[in-house]
């Protein structure tokens, strides 16, 4: 039987002379889960879940193990963020800021699986790659940057259910009979529109080309269950990043909709009938009637596979011995329905609702079940916790935090931590309680069919989580200590 060690009695055996068989015993495997756009309120033991709102396989993923009710991603949109999560650095000091940026290329920041390979861990990656240009031969690529195992796609976007390189082709062929091209917000930031399909096509496995069809929800939580029995036998590391919540959720199974009363109103684009960005605001809010229950429908799915992930850990008798790390890559997107209360914002904006996120950390022995902290946390945390948790060092200077003390209680859940956001038209700082946000350029967010007002604020986070009351004018040595601590940090990032 597999035994839990504690964090002090890990370092300790990690530095003597060990067997193969004691040395991946001692070992956790490592699991990270990213969801894609969740809302923050969007989980039944959120505490703020709307009755229509049913995951029980993550409300008992949170009661086995802590949940953080104010934890963060590094960014707004989901390719910045997650180039921070994987190295445990803030994005902007790898140049990334946005849409459109170099991505990992640099070469200069170790991921999380290039540290855990030194350590004898086989490492996968299952679902969706969304940093920098996807090139087969480019560092993003994930096999490029330490993963033995790959099976997902490049990008922001991915069809839920058409993986065929051939439906790609007709598509962009029926696009490019009609003439439409896509104006989306990638293309628009750089000045260009071009043709671009509904990501139909196939899937990556390592660098091979696969073609298929299903949910993709399932699809990767399946391919994610295979790489655990293949390498159950010794300490593995998976990062399992699912596309669901993302748009365009109206592509659900029809058995899931005929069961649900969803009728469809909104169907794939169609080329010949309308331009694409007619097409998009059709299915955000408040446009599409169904919206809601599409969302719901995709986090319908979603739930399922962690519940079939934790029961494969069970059978397989590897519950004890795994950590296992799940979050939102960022806020929820309230374009698509998701639901941030009590936060404000969405998704694209540096308010509340676009970078606060779901976050459960569940490793028995380790983080105590039943929990709840209120303490302020990173994705950036997650690389230097991993590192502690499995005996690791990595060749970065982390911006996150080791949380294994939090977890083992042996430091207080407070606020008091500074965090920082740039995403090139915003920024932001939380120091405290104190939330510092600045907005130079809001057509992004016109464009996405969100709320972003400009100017500078200031927002006393204890007494207003919803960002309602701007107390710039009232505390101006506040606002300016505020001003200065950015502007700190912003000196250590590369220029733009």
């Amino acid at each position: 039987m597999k035994r839990t060690l504690p964090l002090l009695a890990l370092s300790i055996l990690s530095s003597t002379h060990l067997s193969h068989a004691d040395t991946a015993e001692q070992k956790p495997n490592i699991i990270v889960v990213i969801s894609d756009d969740q809302g923050y309120a969007d989980m039944g033991c959120s505490g703020y879940a709307k009755p229509d709102v049913k995951t029980p396989h993550l409300d008992k993923l949170a009661s086995e193990g802590t949940r953080f009710t104010q934890a963060y991603s590094s960014a707004p949109i989901c390719n910045a963020s997650r180039a921070g999560l994987i190295t445990g650095v803030y994005q902007a000091r790898m140049g990334v800021y946005w849409y459109k940026n170099p991505g990992l290329k640099e070469g200069r920041f170790q991921t999380i699986p290039e540290a855990l390979k030194k350590a004898g861990y086989s490492t996968g990656y299952v679902g969706k790659v969304h940093y920098g240009s996807g090139a087969l031969d480019s560092r993003d690529f994930p096999t490029n940057h330490g993963f033995d195992y790959y099976f997902g796609f490049m990008g922001g976007r991915k069809h839920y259910l058409h993986h065929s390189d051939a439906d790609e082709a007709r598509f962009l062929e029926l696009q490019k009979k009609a003439g439409r091209k896509t104006d989306n917000p990638v293309a628009r930031k750089g000045g260009v529109t071009k043709f671009e399909s509904l990501k139909m096509g196939g899937m990556w496995e390592n660098k091979t080309k696969v073609n298929t069809q299903g949910l993709a929800t399932e699809i990767f939580g399946a391919k994610a269950r295979a790489f655990i029995s293949k390498n159950k036998e010794k300490p593995f590391y998976l990062q399992l990043s699912f596309n669901a919540v993302h748009n365009f959720t109206h592509q659900l199974p029809e058995a899931y909709k005929k069961a649900h009363g969803i009728t469809g109103l909104v169907k794939d684009w169609d080329p010949a009938k309308e331009e694409y960005l007619d097409w998009y605001r059709k299915a955000r809010f408040p446009n599409n009637p169904e919206g809601r229950a599409s969302y719901l429908g995709h986090l319908h799915f979603l739930d399922q596979e962690i519940g079939k992930l934790s029961k494969h850990l069970a059978d397989l008798g590897l519950t004890k011995n795994t950590l296992l790390i799940y979050v939102s890559d960022n806020g929820g997107s309230t374009p698509i329905y998701a639901d941030n209360t009590p936060l404000r914002g969405s998704k694209y904006t540096l308010y509340e609702g676009g970078i606060r996120i779901p976050m459960i950390v569940r490793w028995p022995g380790h983080a105590p079940a039943e929990t709840i902290t209120h303490a302020v946390v990173s994705t950036l945390d997650i690389f230097p916790t991993i590192c502690k948790a499995a005996g690791v060092t990595s060749t970065n200077k982390f911006d996150g935090n080791n949380l294994s003390g939090l977890l083992a209680r042996q430091r207080p859940s407070s606020p008091e931590r500074t965090l920082y956001w740039d995403s090139g038209h915003e920024h932001a700082v939380r120091s405290g309680n104190w939330k510092y946000h600045v907005v130079t350029d809001a057509k992004d967010a016109d464009l996405e069919m969100v709320k972003l007002v400009k100017g500078e604020f200031l927002y006393d986070l204890q007494s207003d989580p919803g960002e309602i009351i701007n107390i710039a004018n009232k505390n101006p040595d506040k606002l300016e200590e505020m001003r200065e601590i950015y502007q700190a940090w912003k000196k250590q990032m590369p220029v733009r």
